[in-house]
């Protein structure tokens, strides 16, 4: 059985999880109009309500002070007590700190993105690439490339799609005093925070 690459590689979603979004994907156009997505996406039990910390792949929460500028990480959203779940593709997430001529430099919490790392043309796992002339979010398996300052697919075949199928969801952070990073309460609609592998309308 073939398996699932390392978030950070970029890598093709594994089939079990192909699967899912397929599946996740076909429900969403078909009932997009009527749908109530905070009935299921993300699964009920993580609809706390209540703030979670941006924690990086080594534990530690995310903090202003010591995250670099135009840096990004793997994170998992929203994470459960359950290692398997907290592999399955739709909770990756590509946590960025702008580069300094997108304001990566602020001590606030414009200086953050958190975009779904779940691509929205055909699924596979992009990442951010801040290397000079590069600078973007870049799909390895038909190069779709996103915008870091909105999500937005900018070139490839997720760009060619409609709204809101041509945006990353996003997640809205804050940043508390002591410098820690934390993920609000998301609004798991089109119109809100997106719905993973479907896309968020630009507002």
């Amino acid at each position: 059985m073939a398996q699932r690459p390392s978030p950070k590689s970029g890598g093709k979603v594994s089939r079990r999880d192909f699967m899912k979004l397929m599946a996740a994907a076909g429900t969403v156009m078909t009932f997009a109009v009527f749908a109530d997505w905070g009935k299921f996406l993300p699964p009920p039990k993580q609809q706390t309500g209540e703030r979670q910390m941006v924690e990086l792949p080594d534990g530690s929460q995310a903090n202003v002070n010591s995250f670099p500028v135009n840096h990004a990480e793997a994170v998992i959203f929203p994470k459960s007590d359950d290692p398997v779940l907290n592999k399955e593709a739709f909770r990756t997430w590509q946590f960025i700190r702008l580069p300094e001529e997108l304001g990566g430099k602020k001590n606030d919490a414009s200086a953050f993105r958190m975009y779904s790392m779940v691509c929205l043309h055909l699924w596979c796992l992009w990442k951010y690439w801040p290397q000079d002339g590069r600078k973007r979010g870049e799909c390895p398996c038909h190069g779709s490339l996103y915008d870091p300052l909105t999500g937005k697919a900018f070139a490839g075949p997720a760009s060619l799609q409609a709204p809101p199928s041509n945006v990353l969801p996003s997640l809205d952070l804050e940043i508390t005093s002591d410098g820690n990073v934390w993920i609000k309460p998301p609004n798991w609609s089109p119109n809100g925070n997106g719905v993973v592998g479907f896309g968020r309308f630009l507002t």
